[in-house]
């Protein structure tokens, strides 16, 4: 790596055994398998591992070889650049509708490790190519430009684990990253929200997988916060089962609202319920 500094969430040693666990279910999967639907309504597990080949291949052309292909035009909004992003994903899972199982397969193999290896020689603190949006930023360091590239391989598998019954991505070495990279957007999501200065949020992730984080109201915006003596003024619990798919828009607030549970001022814990970590 090429910086001596402490990057804030370290992803990079764990690129290597999501590509292995998803080399080995892909090729665990029946014919019926990967026709499954999935959580992601459009999409069945076969689209979801090309969009995954997709995400090395372009990650590779950007990044790695500055090679920009389709180049988004008349962006103005956020809004514009998530139909931009919509189309590119769906003329690229049309296309390799033509691409048996087995190439998809041998190609996620092969351009899994090149990407892995290209983000390890980046500066983790030099701007990276592409803001992570979802955050609110307009400008992200490379280190969360890799986290959030993280989520994308951890979210995409665990779609595809939960369309055929195949066990969870559950555990705290690969779970809690995702969870805590997703939390980035908390602060963000209250970016709107009048509160009194001094105001606290607190989102629990239950179980030894999950975590906690709080926020606090600052003169101009929403700010992390590791500690504190005032009693939050809203606490939201939520099962990891629940978070996964509701910041992933797998299901709907209204959805989770009646499985987490809200102590305190329930409207002001309940602007939780509309994070999004995805490009959606």
């Amino acid at each position: 790596m090429a910086s001596s500094e402490i990057v804030p969430i370290d992803t990079l040693h764990l690129f290597s055994i999501l590509d292995e666990l998803l080399i080995e279910l892909l090729n665990s999967l029946t014919d019926e398998e990967w026709n499954a639907q999935t959580v992601a309504k459009k999409w069945t597990v076969k689209d979801i591992a090309s969009h995954l080949l997709d995400g090395n291949l372009r990650g590779l052309s950007i990044s790695r070889d500055h090679y920009f292909g389709e180049k988004p035009e008349n962006i103005n909004s956020y809004n514009d650049l998530v139909a931009f992003l919509n189309q590119l994903n769906m003329s690229w899972t049309t296309a390799t509708k033509r691409l048996s199982p087995v190439v998809l397969t041998e190609l996620l193999a092969i351009t899994g490790k090149q990407y892995s290896e290209h983000l390890q020689s980046l500066n983790p603190f030099e701007n990276a190519i592409f803001s992570v949006a979802w955050a609110g930023q307009e400008t992200s360091l490379n280190w969360f430009h890799i986290a959030r590239e993280y989520t994308e391989k951890f979210l995409h598998q665990q779609q595809i684990r939960n369309a055929v019954g195949k066990q969870a991505l559950f555990t705290k070495e690969l779970f809690y990253p995702f969870i805590n990279i997703f939390m980035q957007a908390l602060p963000y999501a209250y970016r709107n929200v009048a509160a009194k200065n001094g105001t606290l949020v607190t989102l629990i992730v239950n179980t030894e997988i999950g975590g906690q984080w709080s926020i606090i109201k600052k003169e101009n915006e929403w700010e992390f916060i590791e500690s504190f003596d005032n009693k939050a003024a809203a606490t939201l619990k939520i099962d990891p089962n629940d978070a996964w798919l509701l910041f992933s828009k797998g299901i709907r607030p209204s959805e989770a609202k009646e499985k987490v549970e809200i102590t305190g001022d329930r409207q002001l814990g309940e602007v939780a319920l509309n994070i999004i970590a995805v490009m959606a």
